[in-house]
């Protein structure tokens, strides 16, 4: 059994190269593999390992950044490792949207029971701050997706928010919602919420006979999608785009296993179609053989 976390921590950083170079090589020796993005305003990361792997890793990050804990953290299990391997990158935030910040606001972050109660009020703007892919894999009942693909477009978004409704915005793990609730705090909001610990922390804390969400949730990592109990879910990935297929995709004609999907079938040149279908015949031939192969992405 491998165990997963995910986690951010808005904090002002120093000397990040040298830690990147620390955490790379320690990721390497224990076999901890995921991602990790740092930068001057924090740490946001998944990484995943064997148990006892990844808490020496967890208190590695606390130790090496300086702080006993994160803003968020969720914690979940599979029965593979999630991720090919460990990468810890450097960029200029942590999530692009033009802006740092290393304070956050704590009133505005509801715990899933309060959550449901204020997105069933009429007066709520209920707003999935994901991607369009992630939002059709699952969402809340009612929730709008801005349809925006690049995350630093959200604020032209953002600023035609009508400022009398209580604004009730959520994501996969937080870290969208609180650089977005920022912004809007700037900007003069003032009834601005947000999911605790976003869509993994609802999933794990709230039964599915009292949940308000719908489908399943998008994760970035090997397991595609998660239902409630952070079970894993029934999305798998499109080798030709890269994007979560459902099992009624797979019934279209055109979906090809490892090649394309409804999605990407008809963008895909019959060049690109010839390389993936080889691909596909290798990753084949390994499982015949009791093998994994290294583009393998099933498990």
């Amino acid at each position: 059994m491998f165990h997963i976390s995910g986690f951010y921590k808005f904090k002002k950083l120093k000397n990040i190269k040298n830690i990147k170079k620390s955490l790379q090589s320690f990721f390497i020796k224990k076999n901890i593999k995921g991602s990790i993005i740092i930068s001057n305003e924090g740490i946001n990361g998944t990484i995943a390992a064997k148990k006892k792997n990844l808490e020496l890793g967890i208190k590695k990050i606390k130790n090496i950044f300086k702080f006993v804990n994160f803003d968020s953290q969720n914690l979940s299990k599979s029965k593979f490792q999630p991720f090919h391997r460990g990468k810890v990158k450097i960029k200029k935030e942590v999530v692009p949207m033009g802006m740092k910040i290393t304070k956050r606001k704590l009133d505005n972050h509801l715990e899933p029971l309060k959550w449901n109660k204020l997105i069933k009020k009429k007066n709520t703007f209920l707003i999935d701050a994901r991607k369009p892919f992630e939002y059709n894999v699952g969402t809340f009942k009612d929730a709008i997706n801005p349809k925006i693909d690049n995350f630093r477009e959200f604020p032209n978004y953002l600023k035609k928010l009508d400022k009398k409704k209580d604004i009730a915005m959520f994501c996969t793990g937080g870290i969208r919602c609180e650089k977005a609730s920022v912004y809007l705090e700037k900007k003069g909001f003032n009834n601005v919420y947000q999911l605790k610990g976003g869509i993994i922390n609802y999933l794990k804390k709230v039964k599915k006979n009292k949940s308000l969400w719908k489908g399943e949730c998008y994760v970035f990592d090997n397991r595609v999608s998660i239902k409630h109990g952070l079970i894993p879910g029934s999305f798998s990935m499109c080798s030709g785009c890269r994007k979560p297929i459902s099992n009624k995709n797979k019934k279209s004609k055109k979906y090809e296993e490892g090649v394309s999907c409804p999605n990407c079938h008809d963008a895909l040149s019959t060049s690109q179609k010839e390389r993936f279908r080889m691909r596909q015949k290798q990753i084949n031939i390994a499982k015949k053989y009791g093998k994994k192969h290294i583009f393998q992405k099933e498990f």
